[in-house]
């Protein structure tokens, strides 16, 4: 058995769907497939929550414009002919748009969780019924009937025990069948959506190969395989046919988006080897992430955008004490923000996170009661593993540094965007 995951930009667009199903209806093993939302619904998809929760009436466009762009994909592939998936889309849609007329609307997690969910409900659903339609044999199962979590809507965590029950209960009734279902997505025991975290399709294939004793899992990219760099950034990127967990999650917590963080924990934990594979030419090897030991010395580079960094300083002109930074902590755990980067002196404690307008704002005006507050946006924090003065040198020229860090192997800077 394996774990194929297709991210969006495998299923963009009819033809997308197309290939996708091919690649399927080619494995020679029996496959688990997890799909996430077509193309960029999910940004879509949040913005629309957004306006929700403005009470603005784009909304209601904005939902309507989502609808027709998923019909035409459907058009594309049966025809008009195809009512069933398209009556399905209408039902989903009908759901969006009960969300946004209600009166009375919960907190942005729990609302964004709701609604957002929905984006893989709709990309799982057209790419079941075309499954259906060339004659790939599979079931189709609802991830939030699978997956078990607790309530903490956008970033929920695993019941591990209920969903090893869960997903076991759903294999014996496959019967060695293909089954297709959802990424990034989750359920809680009343019924609840919630979400993994965002680009979480690739936890979720972990979590079914750590359940169903999977032999491998693929992850099914644009790309022939993880690079040492992103190719979009950096032309001199070189493609590194394999990687140790060790590295791979070393990568992935520094910034690289190539692979979610919380991936490589459950394939570690049961020897699962990932490989990383390009969707427009399967053929190609990719990249193999094992337990493998690999003295790797190739340079790595991360770049994380949309970066804030933000200096906190007692209103009283004391010392930062292990006091004040539990509080500070507390207040980033309460706020879910996730810091990339922190360094402290005598009267500061600086931290460098990704913004997120809505939960920056929260938390400055939640920290304004106490400290004192300094901060630049549209930052970049850039991290070099295994590094050398004169690669940090290059990378350096021309740039304010605004913060640096070092450890044996890697440097981390922030600067400006822009220069």
């Amino acid at each position: 058995m394996v774990i194929y995951k297709f991210g969006g930009a495998s299923v963009k667009d009819a033809d997308s769907v197309r290939n996708a199903a091919k690649i399927i209806g080619d494995a020679d093993r029996q496959v688990l497939l997890v799909v996430s939302a077509m193309g960029k619904t999910t940004n879509k998809l949040e913005k629309i929550v957004e306006a929700h929760l403005q009470k603005d009436s784009r909304a209601f466009e904005l939902t309507e414009q989502l609808k027709q762009w998923h019909l035409q994909i459907v058009n594309s592939l049966f025809g008009i002919q195809e009512i069933t998936i398209s009556e399905r889309i209408e039902e989903i849609f009908a759901e969006i748009y009960w969300s946004i007329e209600a009166e009375q609307v919960r907190d942005f997690d729990f609302e964004y969780d709701q609604i957002v969910s929905l984006g893989e409900v709709l990309s799982a659903g057209i790419l079941s019924a075309y499954l259906n339609h060339v004659g790939v044999e599979h079931t189709y199962c609802d991830a939030r009937d699978l997956i078990r979590t607790d309530s903490t809507f956008r970033e929920a965590n695993v019941d591990w025990a209920e969903t090893q029950i869960l997903i076991e209960r759903q294999l014996r009734k496959l019967d060695g069948r293909n089954m297709i279902t959802q990424g990034f997505i989750a359920g809680t025991s009343d019924n609840y959506s919630t979400t993994l975290g965002r680009e979480g399709s690739d936890y979720t294939a972990a979590i079914l190969a750590y359940c169903a004793n999977a032999s491998e899992v693929i992850i099914w990219k644009d790309v022939p395989g993880v690079f040492n760099a992103d190719p979009n950034e950096f032309p001199e990127a070189i493609l590194l046919p394999e990687l140790s967990y060790y590295d791979a999650i070393e990568q992935a917590y520094y910034g690289a988006s190539i692979i979610h963080p919380k991936t490589i924990k459950p394939l570690q934990n049961k020897n699962i080897p990932l490989r990383v594979q390009s969707f427009v030419n399967p053929k190609l090897p990719g990249t193999l992430i094992s337990e493998t030991y690999l003295p790797e010395t190739t340079p790595t580079y991360i770049l994380k955008k949309d970066q804030v960094l933000l200096s906190i300083t007692p209103h009283d002109f004391s010392f930062i004490a292990e006091v004040h930074l539990r509080d500070i902590f507390n207040l980033f755990h309460q706020y879910r923000v996730k810091i990339n980067l922190m360094q402290n002196s005598a009267l500061n404690f600086t931290v460098c996170m990704t913004l997120d307008e809505t939960t920056f704002s929260q938390l400055r005006k939640a920290m304004e009661k106490k400290y004192r507050l300094r901060f630049n946006t549209n930052c970049v924090l850039f991290t070099i593993r295994h590094y050398t003065e004169a690669l940090f040198a290059r990378f350096s020229l021309g740039k304010e540094i605004l913060m640096e860090q070092r450890s044996r192997n890697t440097v981390q800077f922030v600067y400006r965007s822009g220069e």
